[in-house]
């Protein structure tokens, strides 16, 4: 795992700056400690940063091919490789490295852009190609590695890993975008392909970006080499069994490691599931959970596990500050980031990267699978929309939500405005408010007028409609499936998980996200995923033979710690924070509302938990050196 920087002149005559290069390279040291290595030539520079992992000696990066017209800089894992080099060594290429990064060199001078169909990994990479005059910046296709490219002034492009090394540039602006703000509100992330700064993009997963010497210095838009499965397929004659065979398959390629590997391990299916099969695998293989004193804690479900699978166990502790941790969020991230899982995912990082430079996830189940308990709830919703025409709908269950009390605190059979509201929207729309953290109207009273006018007719759940009207209109499970796939999963989950190991040189791979795997789940018929309100049927089927009733038949697990709670407990300390320089003198919020927010929740008769921490986090990044000179509203930082 590494990281990558780069500048690209259209003009071949420009001379890169060197030490600029090296001072992106430097702002992301953590995603690779052991070594560099840079490849400068006229109009374009590429910069690495290496963690070694796989061919400790041959692999140094920025890496030429044999005649040194294709040069790459790559960040990631290609777990095909040795299959790609069996094929192209027998079309004729010579390999002198043991290296997947060289599988990628070879790729493109036989395929070209169809390279990256035949790559099985996660990856982001530059590629020069000085015969054709070509730069290639790819993403894998479900954003497990990041990249981000921005034009500067002068029509150069500069793209880096971490918006850290885009940050190193004194040339770039740092503008916010307000309506990056807006989304971040919404859904406590910025979604792809913006992020909080106006002149610097994120690369889609699954998207390609080629840049060409010839013509005017424009950047072209990405295009979308690959999309998960819009329709569902028959059921497979033993799915369960296909499942096994298949996730065995990727657990093994995911294996490939000449440093030590481990695996994350908590009392739910997913990462039981992966760690089930890779300790068949390897031995012995090292497990690590993290867990919080009381009812929900996972470490004993987790130490019983290991023990019957015989990996070698380690376990610790979690008292997260959120306070505190509100305010790294920007260092680790670069940008305003809410899920606060991020702290505990954090923790238990540390913990694997005291003894392995490798980790196994369970991430990605849910969203293949439909595990989250969202899907039950829209696909309700979407039973009562086959019988209730829209009109009465919007009417009469809309009505009823208008005047229910809103009951943040009341058991949840008896929250039930948000469950009206939601039937009463068309099916995308609904979806969008199950998944949305600050509804619209609680955003617009939080926001100051000024930014209040720039965001002004932009909605966030937009995007959710257009992925999910790119889905079969029957299958409703699917559209949701695939909205998440295209935002909560590579702008939350995979975000997440790729700053918080990295801030620690740690890799992690996740087995459920093999593409292949993937486009096979996904295309599965509704019953083998959600059946009588239990998400992940034929994942739960294909493990029974694997793991104990107590895993496969309860309770979804996860970082759920109480940020409401722990919010409440420090009400003074978050309107202090909240009503601080950072905040009131960006000019972004409302202070009235930001205090009378504090109020409600700290009464006890609200819930604005999530809704702080994402204000928290805003706040930190404000704080932070470049979030602060970015912000006054007044001083023109934040543009349309």
């Amino acid at each position: 795992m590494c990281g990558l920087a780069g500048l690209f002149s259209f003009n071949r005559e420009t001379n890169p700056d060197a030490a600029l290069l090296r001072r992106m390279t430097d702002a992301m040291r953590h995603r690779g400690p052991d070594g560099e290595g840079f490849h400068i030539e006229p109009g374009l520079a590429l910069g690495h940063r290496r963690l070694a992992i796989v061919d400790l000696a041959g692999g140094a990066q920025p890496m030429a091919s044999a005649d040194g017209e294709v040069v790459i800089s790559f960040n990631g894992e290609i777990y095909n490789h040795e299959e790609l080099r069996q094929e192209l060594e027998a079309a004729g290429h010579r390999f002198r490295t043991r290296s997947d990064t060289e599988a990628i060199l070879h790729a493109w001078q036989a395929w070209g852009m169809g390279c990256l169909e035949r790559l099985n990994g996660m990856f982001a990479f530059a590629l020069w190609d000085r015969r054709s005059g070509e730069l290639l910046l790819a993403r894998d296709r479900l954003g497990e590695k990041p990249l981000h490219y921005a034009q500067l002034p002068d029509g150069s492009v500069a793209f880096a890993s971490e918006l850290s090394g885009m940050l190193a540039l004194p040339a770039l602006s740092r503008r916010l975008d307000p309506v990056a703000v807006d989304d971040f509100l919404a859904l406590g992330y910025v979604p792809d392909p913006d992020t909080i700064y106006a002149g610097i993009r994120r690369l889609p997963a699954g998207h390609a970006l080629l840049l060409r010497r010839q013509g005017l210095p424009l950047l072209p838009q990405p295009r979308r080499y690959w999309q998960p499965p819009t329709t569902t397929q028959d059921r497979p004659r033993d799915a369960a069994a296909e499942l096994t065979a298949r996730l065995e398959t990727s657990v093994r390629l995911r294996l490939m490691s000449d440093v030590p590997l481990g695996s994350f391990l908590s009392g739910g299916v997913d990462s039981s599931a992966i760690t089930a099969l890779a300790a068949r695998l390897a031995h012995p293989l090292q497990t690590f959970t993290i867990g919080f004193p009381g009812a929900g804690d996972e470490r004993p479900a987790a130490a019983a596990l290991a023990a019957r699978l015989g990996t070698t166990h380690l376990a610790e502790a979690s008292t997260p500050d959120y306070l505190a941790a509100a305010r790294e969020q920007a260092l680790i991230f670069g940008e305003p980031f809410g899920d606060h899982s991020s702290v505990p995912t954090l923790a238990v990082c540390k913990l694997a990267r005291r003894h392995v430079t490798v980790a196994l996830s369970g991430d990605g189940g849910d969203e293949v699978f439909a595990g989250y308990r969202r899907y039950r709830w829209h696909q309700l919703a979407e039973a009562v929309r086959a019988y209730v025409p829209a009109r009465a709908r919007r009417q009469v269950l809309g009505g009823l939500a208008r005047i229910y009390p809103k009951l943040d605190t009341a058991p949840r059979w008896l929250r039930a405005k948000h469950t009206l509201t939601e039937i009463s929207l068309d099916s995308a729309t609904g979806y969008y408010r199950t998944v949305c953290r600050i509804h619209q109207e609680q955003r617009r009273a939080l926001l100051s007028p000024a930014l209040r006018a720039q965001v002004e007719g932009h909605d966030p759940g937009t995007r959710f409609a257009e992925y999910m009207a790119e889905c079969d209109p029957d299958e409703t499970l699917l559209q949701a499936q695939y909205a998440d796939l295209h935002t909560y999963l590579p702008g939350d989950i995979l975000t997440k998980v790729d700053r918080t190991s990295m801030a620690v040189s740690l890799e992690v791979r996740p087995p459920l996200l093999d593409h292949t795997l993937v486009e096979w789940g996904m295309a599965l018929p509704p019953s083998l995923k959600l059946h009588r309100g239990q998400g992940k049927q034929v994942l739960r089927q294909a493990m029974a033979s694997h793991l104990p009733d107590s895993i496969l038949r309860g309770p979804k697990q996860g970082f759920a710690t109480s940020i409401g709670t722990h919010l409440r407990d420090q009400a003074d300390a978050v309107r202090a924070r909240l009503l601080g320089a950072p905040m009131l003198d960006s000019g972004l919020f409302d202070p009235t509302a930001l205090a009378a927010m504090v109020d409600r929740h700290a009464s006890g008769r609200h819930e604005h938990g999530q809704a702080l921490w994402n204000l928290l986090v805003l706040e930190g990044f404000l704080a932070a050196g470049d979030g602060a000179a970015a912000s006054p509203l007044l001083h023109g930082a934040i543009g349309t």
